[in-house]
């Protein structure tokens, strides 16, 4: 193994190549965005991720990485592209099968293709195992095809592709231990093989596991809302007990994993997932949960001006992707009675299609904050700012990150403590 051509230069392709390149093989990255390849053989990256703007740099300087816009012929072939969901929620393997159809010409004997891409099960064996054998190969012998899931935490990225054990799934045994090797020579975690369908199961299932845990809580939520009861207290003293670990409630779900994976374990068995499309309902639920509750807060004022802190999906990170707070400002944008205005320190201007106001903007003369992402800078408000700053001081804290205490001259909400709250006047 030496040359590796990576498909896609997103938030796992881009890290997996650069992780590579850092250990010493020649890494091309392949994406259809003339501007990230650009950037990137430029040494510069358009996302954020910890670490990795330091990294792309140097591994572009000695010349261990560049970018194309098509592919190369490699030993090793890595597809880590997108895959989205169709409005009826069915997977989009669109990208997946481009990227198959444009490396099958490349291939040689012996190559090496991992798709690391999240892809509903049977994905491997019915769709880009015969895209690969239309043209001549053989999998047992000739080209050794498995997939490989990426099991990483944005923010973490870096560290976790090399701590993080690796599911390698092929569709032969060999192909496992193939595919496994690759790894191996970069990641110190351990690095498990099994077949290529279990391997698409078992990243689908983490994902489900934490969506169906997630709507647990939030249903918990509304059951609190409607019986008064602090749902913070309920899941801190239940997961007390040391098999009980219900995760907390939120705004809702979001980015490409936990908001999307389940539906691909839905569309390949219907009447056998009642629970995962229950749980996938009730997270979505949730911002027109939050959207109500923020009606309610400010129902009594005249054209109260709304914070709305935070829009990715999760703290500290600039995607969007999937986010409920995105869902939630497009909602509260339709309510002329409204003055919204945003902020979030982490997302560019280009990316939304409202201003992106600095905190000390968004907070003055507001009447209510809400906090939808838990981001470092609003787990650290100042208070005498809040004070000093917002007309009403008041914080829908939907994160439950806020450490500022209900006993002062602000007023701090919490998502799953809401019962017998009075509107704002």
């Amino acid at each position: 193994m030496k040359k590796i051509c990576v498909v896609g230069l997103g938030y796992i392709g881009l890290p997996t190549a650069a992780i590579f390149a850092r250990s010493g093989y020649e890494v091309v990255g392949v994406d259809v965005n003339e501007k990230v390849v650009s950037s990137l053989n430029s040494g510069e990256i358009l996302i954020e991720e910890v670490g990795l703007p330091e990294l792309v740099k140097e591994v572009v300087s000695n010349g261990n990485l560049k970018a194309s816009l098509a592919p190369e012929e490699a030993d090793v072939y890595i597809i880590a592209v997108p895959t989205p969901i169709h409005d009826d929620h069915s997977a989009n393997v669109d990208y997946v099968v481009e990227a198959s159809k444009n490396i099958a010409p490349l291939l040689k004997k012996g190559n090496v293709v991992i798709v690391e891409s999240t892809i509903p099960p049977r994905t491997i064996d019915d769709i880009v195992a015969p895209i690969l054998k239309e043209k001549g190969w053989n999998l047992e012998d000739d080209v050794f095809l498995a997939h490989c899931p990426e099991r990483v935490l944005p923010g973490r990225i870096l560290i976790e592709l090399i701590e993080n054990t690796r599911i390698v799934g092929g569709v032969t045994p060999l192909a496992s231990k193939k595919a496994g090797d690759v790894y191996r020579a970069v990641v110190e975690g351990q690095v498990i093989e099994t077949e290529a369908i279990t391997a698409e199961m078992s990243k689908l299932m983490e994902n489900t596991f934490r969506d169906v845990n997630i709507a647990l809580a939030n249903e918990l939520v509304k059951i609190s809302r409607r019986i008064g009861v602090n749902a913070h207290h309920v899941i801190e003293l239940a997961n007390m007990h040391p098999r009980v670990n219900i995760h907390q409630p939120g705004p809702g779900v979001g980015g490409h994993c936990l908001a999307v994976d389940p539906y691909f374990i839905i569309e390949k068995a219907v009447e056998e997932s009642p629970l995962i499309q229950q749980s996938r309902k009730i997270n979505n639920s949730m911002p027109d949960f939050v959207v109500n509750e923020i009606k309610h807060l400010v129902s009594e004022l005249n054209k109260p001006k709304v914070a709305i802190l935070g829009l990715t999906y999760k703290g500290n990170i600039d995607d969007v992707r999937e986010s409920p707070a995105m869902e939630i400002l497009q909602e509260l944008l339709k309510k002329d009675e409204l003055n919204i205005a945003v902020h979030d320190p982490f997302v560019q201007q280009e990316k939304l299609k409202v201003t992106n106001y600095s905190l000390d903007d968004a907070l003055t003369d507001a009447d209510l904050a809400v906090v939808l992402t838990d981001h470092n800078q609003f787990k650290n408000m100042d208070e005498n700012k809040i004070v000093t700053l917002m007309k009403h001081p008041v914080i829908f804290d939907t994160k439950n990150c806020i450490g500022i205490k209900d006993d002062g001259p602000i007023n701090v909400y919490k998502i799953g403590n809401l019962s017998g709250i009075n509107p704002i006047s």
